[in-house]
């Protein structure tokens, strides 16, 4: 009896409904928590040194092997990488309606390797002809409709890979800490700034060894070897299989969301006079979707929904009651909760358009300045390690330093996510000011017939260094904030936001430089601000164009992050932080 007792103690399982690989309920001790955390966190970081050695160099390959100009190479990019992250949706919407988050992950990382193994088996076999070509010196030459059409079809196989995977993998692994318990609590949140960290240092490699290899037209390898991480990241993953915590999938989210406004609809000529005392939260509906959530004031003509009439009363008592005319009060707060999302999403957007530079102009405003040291010459892409070390510090500095001198100077648990984020979009304007400062000296030490410059690539470290402080801020904050604030059955769906913020950054992108080429393109003189030889354009004036679009977005979402108002799960003993960190984002202005 004494052995069962404490064997019952030791098999304490997790609060949050998470179960096992064979479907019982979680044991604390036997599964989840930093051994399965960690399993992810490497597998992450494999996985992205395998998409970074193919998304890093990508717009010098399709200038230098594809033969495409400058602005087309940076649009295709921007494309790409936005079709990328608007397949996160496609991963989330499997992920939490019928696939589960496991499932989905392995699914899309499989996606992800043959994506790989096609495009390295691509350039070794035709794309890269003449043999010895591809690097700064020695261009290849032009590619037949099929050879394109395989080349295209890689790439996109490696976004729809990465894309449904990403969303997933962050949401599975916060699933492996229980919120229920205060030590995983504060491990969750502590997972989502090292997953960002190995999001980075994964990506590390990619910006330096294979880097180094492709610049000098050795894309083969580069590809071979993103392949071959993508491969031990599947196996690690799976390894992982008996260790995780899953969560049930919970159904298509749509209907819910339909019954909610058909319900809606239908008492449009109601009026409630006390709604909470006639609200309806019943068992009924309660199947699979997680924790209940509580009423919150806003979007009143949702809460008729859930209103019980006298003829919904009746239908109660009769066992009739239909879905599509009275709904639950958490279906109602799943609707609110997602249109309360949505203003704070849009106003990220911009942010992305800041941040996809990184792999389209700064790559190319970096090739045209002087890369040698000595004899040895620098990558341009490269220099996006120090945007990485810039992460790697920033988020050391947030958690060890920033966040708790913020918590003991206002009495709180420090920084909210809406504060961070706000932080991140004011960091980014300086970093198109500073970008925009170097582009303006570059082009002074510039020769407009070589198309380079005298002035050294090393300038380029401070915008560099402050996208990466940026990212600290605006990432790990959405990544926290948009998962903490979806409703347990759109956990995935949260993480998605994030990542389609990325991916409609990276098209308004690619719009806004069509936009201006067509403005500002005069004559042969002038062809533009952003031109093949960057030395008879004005580069420097679409990042100023960026840092003014960005400041009007930040007052605008200084006013969405006022008006937000936090989610309320049943049974949450944290209302009273909760609503500290609600008074706190009221006070959010330009002194944060």
């Amino acid at each position: 009896m004494e052995k069962k007792m404490k064997k019952e103690v030791s098999e304490v399982c997790t609060m949050d409904g998470a179960v096992d690989m064979h479907g019982h309920p979680a044991v604390r001790d036997r599964t989840g928590n930093w051994v399965a955390g960690i399993l992810i966190l490497v597998n992450q970081g494999l996985a992205t040194l395998a998409f970074f050695g193919v998304g890093v160099n990508l717009v010098l390959f399709l200038t230098r092997v594809m033969g495409q100009d400058n602005a087309d190479a940076a649009n295709n990019v921007s494309k790409w990488t936005g079709t990328v992250y608007l397949f996160s949706l496609l991963g989330a919407f499997l992920s939490d309606s019928y696939l589960g988050r496991y499932a989905t992950c392995a699914l899309f990382q499989l996606i992800f390797l043959i994506g790989l193994v096609a495009l390295s088996l691509s350039s070794y076999i035709f794309l890269l002809k003449p043999k010895g070509c591809g690097d700064a010196k020695f261009h290849c030459g032009s590619h037949s409709s099929y050879h394109n059409a395989i080349f295209y079809v890689s790439i996109y196989l490696i976004a729809l890979g990465n894309g449904g995977y990403q969303p997933n993998i962050a949401t599975f692994g916060a699933d492996q800490f229980d919120e229920g318990d205060p030590n995983e609590g504060h491990s969750k949140i502590a997972f989502f700034s090292y997953f960002y960290l190995a999001l980075n240092l994964g990506s590390l490699f990619s910006n330096t060894i294979l880097d180094y290899f492709e610049d000098n037209g050795l894309w083969t390898i580069g590809f071979w070897a993103s392949a071959g991480s993508a491969a031990m990241a599947l196996v690690l993953f799976i390894c992982g299989t008996p260790r995780y915590r899953y969560f049930k999938p919970s159904g298509n989210p749509l209907p819910r969301f339909c019954q909610v406004f058909v319900a809606a609809m239908r008492k449009w000529k109601v009026k409630v006079l006390e709604p909470e005392e006639e609200l309806f939260e019943g068992e009924e509906f309660s199947t699979n979707y997680g924790r209940k959530l509580l009423h919150t004031q806003g979007f009143s003509f949702l809460d008729k929904a859930a209103y019980m009439t006298t003829k919904d009363v009746k239908k109660m008592e009769e066992n009739k009651c239909n879905p599509w005319h009275v709904s639950t009060v958490t279906q109602v707060e799943e609707v609110k909760c997602i249109l309360r999302l949505l203003p704070i999403w849009l106003c990220t957007i911009l942010y992305s358009v800041v941040f996809t530079q990184m792999a389209s102009l700064f790559v190319e405003q970096g090739d045209a300045m002087d890369t040698r040291i000595s004899s040895f010459r620098i990558p341009p892409a490269s220099m996006s390690s120090f945007d990485i070390l810039s992460v790697a510090a920033f988020i050391f500095f947030y958690r060890r330093v920033l966040d708790p001198f913020v918590a003991r100077k206002t009495n709180s648990r420090g920084l909210t996510e809406l504060q961070r984020m706000g932080i991140g979009l004011i960091v980014a304007i300086m970093a198109m000011i500073s970008a925009g400062l170097v582009e303006h000296f570059r082009l002074k030490y510039a020769s407009k017939v070589s198309g380079s410059s005298s002035l050294s690539i090393f300038w380029q470290v401070p915008q560099y260094v402050l996208i990466g402080a940026s990212e600290v801020f605006m990432y790990v904050g959405q990544l926290e904030f948009f998962n903490g604030q979806a409703p347990d059955a759109l956990k995935s769906f949260g993480s998605a936001l994030c990542m389609t913020s990325i991916s409609l950054g990276n098209y308004v992108s690619s719009l806004l430089v069509a936009i201006v080429m067509k403005i500002s393109a005069k004559d042969q003189d002038m062809p533009g601000w952003i031109p093949g030889n960057l030395n008879k354009g004005h580069l420097d004036r679409f990042y100023f164009l960026l840092a003014v679009l960005t400041s009007a977005d930040f007052l605008i979402y200084i006013a969405w992050a006022r008006w937000y108002k936090y989610i309320k799960f049943q049974g949450n003993n944290d209302d009273d932080e909760e609503e500290e960190d609600i008074n706190k984002v009221k006070d959010f202005d330009l002194k944060v």
